[in-house]
């Protein structure tokens, strides 16, 4: 089913992501993890683009995509382009066709060092466009950046690209992980002003320790609020504690979110299924509430 369809028919989305295990790992080694999510009933589960060479990850999202749907889960699966050529493209989106994959989350990816000239498909939006021209029925999902993407000199400039890559065909977008939900109103705002009016998702990713923090702040460069910081510097010593607070304060940001208005909540559970788990439980209610209203 197309997640457009989704949004359609429910008020709030909840969703969940995962990743494929690394390179020296089969796939099958995520099975576990995966079926467990699927338990929760999420309104889909989107997978992340393999790390390895392309063929293996075009070969292991597939695959986990492919076993999630089996599992009863609508899969989104993630598409990078800036070290893809056309062909191997090309060769992905036949892979997820065959798989009976629907959606298709298109992302620009980290530029490799070592990719030599210039990329064939730059920007997500050209992924987008390019997904459309080629066809296949695809939903395409894109990415939008709370605190404007890393590269852009402010918010506005990024929602300037974000449009773009609307116009071009994305259905929804999901944001990446943030802090602070004054951010995510402010880039609400900034959209609706923009003419922006697909469905926006939060994307949110609970803490529960410090070098988790510390290595996604580094990727996204996502601010930390002082009440965030305080628990961090407070419980960074006790795991039990410090699992107990991250998943508190996720959840007050997830109620406050839905409260607002918030078309979806997307879990960043980085594979973890008591994380996952223990958030849906604490706000199944709340989804239930808001869905049947």
């Amino acid at each position: 089913m197309k997640i457009s369809s989704k949004f359609e028919c429910k008020n709030v989305l909840f969703s969940v992501e995962v990743f494929p295990p690394k390179k020296e790992n089969p796939v099958e080694s995520i099975y576990a993890a995966a079926e467990k999510i699927c338990t929760l009933s999420p309104d889909y589960v989107s997978v992340t683009y393999g790390a390895g060479g392309s063929a293996f990850q075009q070969k292991v999202t597939a695959d986990l995509a492919a076993h999630l749907k089996k599992h009863g889960a609508e899969p989104l699966a993630h598409l990078t382009c800036v070290n893809s050529s056309l062909p191997e493209i090309r060769s992905m989106l036949r892979l997820l066709k065959e798989n009976g994959v629907e959606n298709i989350l298109a992302l620009r990816g980290d530029r490799a060092p070592e990719a030599g000239g210039d990329p064939e498909l730059p920007h997500a939006s050209d992924l987008i466009r390019f997904i459309r021209e080629t066809g296949g029925g695809f939903d395409i999902a894109a990415t939008c950046y709370p605190e404007g993407h890393p590269e852009c000199d402010s918010l506005e400039e990024d929602i300037v690209y974000l449009r773009e890559k609307v116009d071009r065909g994305a259905t929804h977008l999901i944001s990446q992980l943030f802090f602070d939900n004054g951010d995510f109103y402010r880039m609400l705002e900034l959209c609706d002003k923009a003419g922006i009016h697909v469905p926006i998702q939060a994307g949110i990713m609970p803490v529960i320790n410090s070098r988790q923090i510390q290595r996604m702040v580094s990727l996204c460069g996502a601010k930390l609020p002082t009440k965030f910081s305080k628990i961090m510097a407070r419980y960074e010593g006790n795991p039990a504690a410090l699992f107990d607070a991250g998943i508190c304060y996720a959840t007050e940001q997830i109620i406050d979110l839905i409260s607002s208005g918030v078309r979806g909540i997307h879990l960043y559970s980085m594979n973890n299924f008591k994380v996952a788990e223990t958030i849906h439980r604490n706000i199944k209610n709340i989804l239930r509430g808001v869905n049947e209203s």
